[in-house]
């Protein structure tokens, strides 16, 4: 069954209130477009545990910094319906950006309200970022208050994201449950990215460092190794192995608070951002196997 595209805030508004009044629950996926499989898992996670599910496809440019690549993101809207169709989804959300932001302002982005997400917000990614993450908020919670209360579903991947979104919600009180799913890699270990389409052949090849520097940390520390900075200094050294990578951070963070712990343990995690060639990618992993 093919996905109902719909285009504006209040028709999926109405059409959601109607499913609610049914007693029906809902089950959203956010997305930025260009699908794969690990969108798909989250929608399955929401076929499986709600009664309807939405998926939006919506590349806010409020998370893009200058010079990024919100120009050239990718997309293609028949494929990600035909993928959507796959997993059951009901309903394609598909604003446009006029939609989302009328020019309410004089401000270019027409948008005078942003979402600011201290501590949380202000390292790892949000240094490299920093424009980021007010941007990701300020859309998830417009979204949230479009789809209203449902189960929200987000890929692990974007570890950082993740935290700083279920803290937004408990912080604001938003009727939305938010649930993390399992990152969804590629044979070779490489994380499931809309943005591993810019990868030429050989940075492709390469970039299966990414998630072998998270194997050397975790070695480390199996090793042995409880210093953080030991550990961050085993993935940079798997790193500097491969000519076409270079590191943007490592890091060992508690999974909740993101700070560096003063020693690894059982709640730590270990998170990477690696360049191969213009493209960056994100990676995550327990610090413990």
């Amino acid at each position: 069954m093919v996905p109902s595209q719909v285009n504006e805030i209040e028709a999926i508004r109405s059409l959601l209130d109607n499913h609610r009044r049914n007693d029906e629950t809902i089950g959203f996926t956010p997305t930025m477009g260009y699908l794969h499989a690990g969108h798909g898992s989250l929608m399955a996670a929401a076929r499986a545990e709600t009664d309807v599910v939405v998926a939006s496809i919506f590349v806010n440019p409020l998370q893009f910094a200058a010079g990024e690549d919100l120009s050239s993101y990718p997309s293609d809207i028949d494929r990600d319906s035909a993928l959507a169709a796959e997993h059951s989804v009901d309903y394609l959300f598909v604003p446009s950006v006029a939609e989302m932001y009328p020019k309410s302002s004089s401000h270019d982005d027409g948008v005078l309200t942003s979402i600011q997400i201290r501590d949380l917000a202000d390292r790892w990614d949000g240094e490299s970022r920093p424009t980021h993450f007010s941007g990701m908020a300020t859309v998830v919670s417009k979204l949230f208050n479009i789809i209203g209360p449902c189960r929200a579903y987000f890929g692990e991947k974007d570890f950082q994201q993740l935290a700083i979104i279920r803290t937004m919600v408990q912080d604001l009180s938003i009727p939305v449950e938010v649930v993390g799913c399992p990152i969804v890699r590629e044979a070779d270990g490489l994380a499931m990215s809309s943005r591993n389409s810019y990868l030429s052949p050989a940075e492709r090849q390469a970039a299966t460092i990414v998630r072998r520097s998270l194997d050397a940390g975790q070695a480390a520390i199996q090793s042995g190794s409880l210093s953080p900075g030991g550990v961050v200094d085993a993935i940079a050294e798997m790193i500097k192995t491969e000519p076409l990578a270079k590191l943007d951070y490592a890091a060992v963070v508690d999974n909740q608070t993101l700070v560096t712990p003063n020693e690894v343990g059982p709640s730590s995690h270990l998170l990477v951002a690696v360049y191969l060639g213009k493209t960056r990618l994100i990676d995550n992993c327990p610090a413990y196997l």
